[in-house]
């Protein structure tokens, strides 16, 4: 099984992308997923995570308030919406899938990963 991002591209900072996951071919309904990011040779980072209902929520520090996670079960999507873009927000874009988690902020326990997408803020 493998999700697929898309909504990444070129944005001056200040502005807003909105991402989405899907999954060709399974239901994402039972399964809590997160966004993480990563630039070439750096740790991935994990932004937010969402629990299966949609009622949890948890974010990173670096993007709180400015990140929102969603997801529309009847779409099988999660949104990653991101406002006031910045710079230092360049990078590869993923999400991943794990049955059951809750939210969880810790990446290891997400079974199920995408491509990515990427992010480039830049004037």
């Amino acid at each position: 099984a493998q999700l697929q991002e898309s909504g990444g591209g070129l944005v001056q900072p200040g502005g807003s992308l909105r991402l989405s996951c899907t999954a060709p071919g399974f239901s994402l309904r039972d399964y809590g997923v997160m966004w993480i990011r990563q630039n070439p040779g750096e740790e991935r980072e994990g932004l937010a995570a969402i629990s299966p209902s949609g009622r949890a929520e948890n974010y990173g520090a670096s993007v709180r308030g400015r990140f929102a996670i969603s997801r529309d079960h009847a779409q099988n999507t999660v949104y990653l919406q991101m406002d006031n873009l910045k710079p230092d927000d360049t990078s590869t874009y993923y999400c991943a899938a794990g049955v059951g988690l809750e939210a969880s902020m810790f990446i290891w326990k997400y079974d199920y990963w995408g491509q990515g997408t990427q992010v480039t803020v830049s004037s």
